[in-house]
């Protein structure tokens, strides 16, 4: 990761956001809310454990609904460890994807059922591609989709991208946007005015959603797992923030 937002944190534990008062007002909904039978989910993930991590809960809920859903994977999340000896980019381009398609039957959807496309583009290398993004999504996307994608000042390269390209396609194809915060939890402080609180909803999660996704994140263990003197890419004060009964996103 390049960006500076990350690097310079150390985390902000969930304790500190359980006295956040603008988390707090945040408005409640749900999967149904949010995306109704008969609508569409489309959603991009910059790497192959954000989809669990930014809507995981989101995704439980589609069990049975996979018609519905379309997944797009823009990397295979070869470059989270570089410089490594284990996990080199080589393995990773293959292990990270098994990873995914691992989590992806952990939150027990029917992989037979989901159009689930991987573009294959290079980690880190988003921003360089979000013209191609944009035109993949735009093809994508139908009038009255509901397109979920990180958030675009999410403090990550790839993360920012993503979300830029997001809003731009839903824009042009009046498809509903739904961003969501991932790296941002690690980053910003309680009430932080960086974050958009006005536009902030929480998606709330039932248990079995909510195991589902601990399930589906527990897979990812090439993120979970420390590298010898390296710890986890994903630290665990953000799991924790990420593995609350809701998902934070805005609307």
């Amino acid at each position: 990761m390049n960006d500076n937002l990350i690097q310079s944190s150390c985390g902000t534990p969930w304790s500190a956001w359980q006295h956040a008062a603008h988390l707090a007002r945040a408005t409640w909904t749900t999967p149904r809310q949010l995306c109704p039978p008969g609508r569409r989910l489309v959603l991009i993930a910059p790497h192959p454990d954000d989809e669990v991590l930014m809507a995981g809960g989101l995704l439980a809920s589609f069990r049975g609904r996979e018609d519905d859903l379309v997944l797009i994977s823009a990397t295979d999340g070869e470059g989270s460890h570089p410089g490594s000896e284990h996990w080199t980019e080589h393995r990773l381009r293959r292990q990270r994807p098994l990873e995914s398609r691992q989590a992806l039957q952990q939150l027990e959807l029917d992989l037979n059922r989901l159009d689930w496309r991987r573009l294959n583009l290079k980690d880190g290398g988003l921003p360089r591609e979000e013209a191609f993004l944009v035109n993949h999504l735009s093809q994508t996307l139908q009038p009255d989709d509901v397109l979920v994608a990180t958030w675009r000042s999410d403090g990550h390269c790839d993360h920012e991208a993503v979300g830029r390209a997001a809003a731009q396609a839903a824009s042009a194809r009046k498809a509903q946007l739904v961003e969501v915060p991932v790296w941002a939890w690690h980053w910003a402080q309680p009430d932080d005015p960086r974050l958009p609180w006005p536009r902030a909803h929480r998606l709330q999660l039932d248990e079995a959603s909510l195991a589902r996704k601990r399930k589906a994140l527990a897979a990812h263990v090439s993120q979970l797992q420390a590298d010898g003197p390296r710890p986890p890419v994903l630290p665990a004060n953000l799991q924790d923030c990420l593995l609350q009964p809701f998902e934070l996103v805005f609307l």
